[in-house]
């Protein structure tokens, strides 16, 4: 079964799916090892990680979806990815779609915003008129349907938090997307949790709950009770590697082998059999005893 295809069997199951950020294979295989049916990847993690740039639309298509094709190829859980404002317009998005649908995620998010693109939560947003980006969904949703249509198209909108934009301008744009052919509605920079309510309450599709930077946070009970079907963490990863880091590497220029030591020792109380056995050397070595000749 295709990851696109479960991801629609986590979407249609009961209850809400949740899918901690990740930014690398090595982040998606913690998640999956932590017993999560879903990942996402984070473009702000990935940004960070691979260039060390913020979030602003400097990444380029192959980058990210060489990134998402290593994560969803680590785990065996459905990958959704980042896929920023596709990369253009209904043009470039045809190519967005490919290659994403070529690197097997389980689905991509695109957004409404203009090009260069900046983080949600970053001030300066500005979105693409209304009927440009229903032109960029129908394109997306023809593309996914010839080469992938278990590949879930989830279509966001950025007009909330857009110069003069409201919610209402949201919750319209994202109806009119997923009439355009996208499967999930994902309605960034809700103001508070009334907001989340009203999005709730008048978007006909299923509905992504995005909590990270600005969002207002609620419980994942509550949110699906407000009627959200999927809710991600981007920064659930990126967050606890950068504290984790500081700590260790801090101890170490103060502590020197003890820092060493310590660390080590954590490890030994992570709930995995061993670094080895996380990695996959007993697998290989399995290959190495199935596959090569003995001497």
């Amino acid at each position: 079964m295709s990851y696109g295809r479960r991801l629609r069997a986590l979407l249609d199951s009961d209850g809400i799916a949740v899918a901690p950020g990740v930014h690398d294979p090595l982040s998606a295989r913690v998640a999956e090892e932590a017993g999560f049916d879903l990942v996402a990847m984070t473009g702000n993690g990935t940004s960070l990680a691979k260039i060390g740039q913020p979030d602003v639309g400097v990444l380029t298509l192959p980058e990210m979806v060489e990134n998402a094709k290593y994560i969803q190829q680590a785990v065996d859980i459905p990958l959704i990815s980042d896929a920023d404002n596709g990369f253009g317009n209904a043009i470039n998005v045809t190519r967005t779609v490919r290659e994403f649908a070529a690197a097997g995620v389980g689905g991509i998010h695109i957004e409404d915003q203009s090009f260069p693109k900046r983080c949600g939560f970053v001030d300066g947003k500005r979105v693409i008129s209304k009927p440009e980006a229903v032109g960029k969904f129908r394109a997306a949703a023809d593309v996914r349907d010839e080469h992938d249509s278990d590949l879930v198209l989830i279509a966001r909108t950025d007009a909330r938090g857009a110069p003069d934009g409201t919610l209402e301008e949201a919750i319209d744009r994202v109806n009119a997307y997923c009439e355009a052919g996208a499967d999930v509605a994902f309605v960034q920079g809700a103001a508070d949790v009334a907001e989340l309510e009203r999005v709730g309450e008048a978007v006909d599709a299923p509905l992504l709950y995005n909590c990270s930077g600005g969002s207002p946070i609620v419980p994942i009970d509550r949110a699906e009770r407000l009627g959200y079907d999927v809710v991600m963490f981007p920064r659930l990863s990126t967050l606890p590697t950068i504290t984790a880091l500081f700590e260790r590497f801090g101890q170490l220029r103060t502590e020197g082998m003890d820092a060493w030591r310590d660390t080590k020792a954590a490890f030994e109380d992570a709930p995995i059999e061993s670094y080895d056995h996380f990695s996959g050397v007993p697998e290989v070595l399995a290959w190495e005893e199935e596959y090569l000749p003995e001497e």
